[in-house]
């Protein structure tokens, strides 16, 4: 009987040892997958930060560009400057850059 008992035991201590072996690497298979994940989403609200950073500089000349587009003076130095367009009895030289 003894010899059956201790047979037993062996084999409780044995199945008990590669379960917890089983979930011990389950366990640090999963918080590693969760730490890479965590890594990750990190990095991605960095990237988001500085894109959004960008844009609201970007947001702030436009608001500067439609507040200026708000005077008609503006406007039409605009025109003139960009699209070449002359007031009555104005001329038009193109100056070649360099």
């Amino acid at each position: 009987m003894a010899k059956n008992t201790s047979r037993k035991a062996k084999r409780r201590i044995l199945l008990l040892g590669l379960t917890s072996i089983i979930i011990i690497f389950a366990m640090t298979f999963t918080i590693g997958k969760y730490w890479v994940e965590i890594f990750e989403k990190y990095q991605e609200k960095k990237e988001l930060d500085k894109e959004l950073t960008l844009l609201k500089e970007k947001e702030e000349e436009l608001k500067v560009d439609a507040k200026k587009l708000q005077n008609p003076d503006y406007i039409a130095r605009y025109a003139r400057e960009k699209y070449q367009y002359s007031k009555d009895g104005e001329f038009i030289l193109q100056i070649p850059e360099e």
